[in-house]
């Protein structure tokens, strides 16, 4: 099949007994859903990457069987760390204001809003992030 680089949310990560230490995770994205079969030598290189990463980007090639997505992983990364960017809360809309505006608008202190924004991220990821079905 043909190279591709695919990220999703990991579903479930499962390593069954008859597969020879294959792993197989499930990643979702906007899109759909793909399976990712990741090799043993593939998994003691990324080891760390695939028990822990919330977020996985793989690249690696495509198969396809009946319509199912397959990506036979080469390389994996942890993008766990950009999760709270998918979440942020854009910008207002509308005018903003200089310090001199306040008398004639008055805005809410930035700090005060910084900390509310990180303490609703964390509260969404947690809301939104399913709790992985993992091997162990």
């Amino acid at each position: 099949g043909r190279f591709v680089e695919v990220a999703g949310i990991v579903l479930v990560r499962q390593r069954p007994g008859t597969a020879s230490g294959v792993i197989f995770a499930t990643i979702e994205d906007e899109t759909g859903v793909a399976n990712i079969i990741i090799w043993p030598q593939v998994f003691e290189r990324y080891r760390r990457v695939v028990m822990s990463a919330r977020l996985l980007g793989v690249r690696g090639r495509l198969q396809r069987e009946q319509g199912v997505i397959h990506v036979v992983a080469e390389r994996l990364d942890d993008l766990s760390g950009e999760l709270a960017k998918l979440s942020e809360e854009r910008a207002p809309q509308g005018s903003f204001h200089a310090n001199a505006d306040e008398a004639r608008a008055p805005c809410e202190d930035p700090r005060d809003i910084t900390l509310r924004r990180k303490s609703g991220i964390a509260a969404r990821t947690a809301r939104i992030l399913p709790k992985g079905r993992n091997f162990h």
